[in-house]
């Protein structure tokens, strides 16, 4: 909303509104901004939950140390949510379509999560709420966002210049050289010197109908990236700080994809498609990385608030709808690569203790306990060892990530 105001104020020549017009500027306010109200009302939303007695519900899992965090206020997700939301509707062109569905991303998750941690504190229900509505919800938000790109004519990008037709591509870029815009059914293949990958050769053998197939089969492969992405972050949540600092990590590589994606010149310079209007997703993903960092000061070990599902399917819709909106889907295993394997490891477990029930009798595992982190638990490893080890994994995964933009 200040974006709006700076701007009429810079039309009337009021010193220094022109700055609302630097990404990098606003960025840093929405960063400053988020950690401030995760901080200073964090606290307060804390003293709120401890006095409603919200507290975490403790399973006998055989881990050391677990009781100790029994009572431990949960719900914290709200205070992720509020740091990203204030900011965001401060600083950014709240009017830009990303934003947008970045902001109905933020909300439509953050309302599942509440109504899980809902059912499971007041109503006193271990499961929560009940993985069909779980999934119906991401199914939703997955159609939402899909469809969006399909029907909206504010989503769209311009194919790279040709090196041959620019000469220098830092100096003489220009937006004339670009071909005409297009709708997004193109994304990037990491790895490959040609690296956009349009999904209309999935399906170029239906001939005439190839066109609307390639847009149901995007539109799934939505769906099951924000679910599997959301409920990987939902099994990382698991030891404090855990989530919350892979999210923070991800949050930056993300930032760099959408300003290189949204600006010319560095987006002719590294050969990729340029998406006009996304670097508006800069400020998101700083309120983003603020709101993640600001959480910490609360849920590093050891933690005075957990974000339960209110937080963590949260953040993982938000990593997974923001990865999409800058084409850079297929890159979620290797980026969201701590989220991959937590969600493996219970899905192998599972199935080779029903598989070896089966066969012999009884049930083995493969890990001492799924998800992963409490397997290194089990181990004997110290909670915030196993934590900063897993976000040393996580910052080495976005390293590689941003460098599939130059090695190809």
């Amino acid at each position: 909303m200040f974006y709006y105001l700076f701007e009429y104020l810079d039309k009337i020549n009021f010193t220094g509104a022109g700055l609302f017009h630097y990404l990098s500027f606003r960025a840093a306010l929405a960063a400053i901004t988020s950690l401030i109200v995760s901080m200073i009302f964090g606290k307060k939303i804390i003293r709120f939950l401890q006095k409603k007695q919200i507290g975490e519900v403790v399973r006998d899992l055989g881990l050391e140390g677990q009781y100790a965090k029994k009572g431990t206020p949960t719900m914290g997700g709200i205070i992720i949510i509020a740091a990203i939301l204030i900011p965001v509707l401060l600083f950014a062109k709240v009017g830009n379509i990303y934003i947008i569905l970045m902001i109905i991303t933020t909300v439509w998750m953050g309302i599942i999560g509440f109504i899980d941690d809902y059912i499971k504190t007041f109503k006193k229900k271990k499961a929560g709420l009940s993985g069909k509505w779980k999934i119906f919800g991401q199914v939703t938000l997955g159609l939402i966002v899909g469809l969006t790109f399909y029907f909206s004519d504010d989503i769209q990008i311009r194919e790279h210049p040709v090196a041959s037709e620019l000469g220098n591509p830092i100096v003489e870029v220009n937006q004339t050289h670009y071909s005409q815009l297009e709708k997004p059914l193109k994304t990037t293949i990491p790895f490959f010197k040609n690296n956009e990958f349009d999904y209309k050769k999935m399906v170029g053998f239906m001939g005439e109908n190839s066109e609307i197939a390639a847009w149901i089969a995007f539109v799934i492969l939505v769906i099951i990236i924000i679910t599997a992405v959301s409920n990987g972050a939902n099994m990382t949540d698991g030891l404090d700080g855990l989530a919350t600092g892979v999210s923070s990590i991800i949050g930056a590589a993300l930032a760099v994809f959408a300003y290189v994606s949204g600006n010319l010149i560095f987006a002719d310079y590294l050969n990729i498609m340029y998406i006009p209007n996304i670097g508006e997703l800069v400020i998101f993903a700083a309120a983003f990385m603020g709101a993640t960092i600001g959480f910490l000061w609360y849920n590093s070990y050891p933690a005075q608030v957990f974000m339960g599902d209110t937080g963590s399917l949260t953040i993982g819709g938000i990593i997974a709808v923001f990865a999409v909106i800058v084409r850079k889907e297929l890159l979620i295993p290797l980026l969201a690569g701590i989220f991959l394997i937590e969600n493996l490891s219970v899905i192998m477990q599972v199935a080779w203790f029903k598989y070896t029930r089966k066969k012999y009798g009884e049930g083995r595992r493969i890990f001492l306990m799924a998800p992963l982190h409490h397997h290194f638990q089990k181990k004997g490893l110290p909670e915030s060892k196993i934590v900063s080890r897993f976000w040393i994994v996580g910052i080495l995964l976005a390293i590689l990530t941003i460098i599939t933009l130059k090695i190809r």
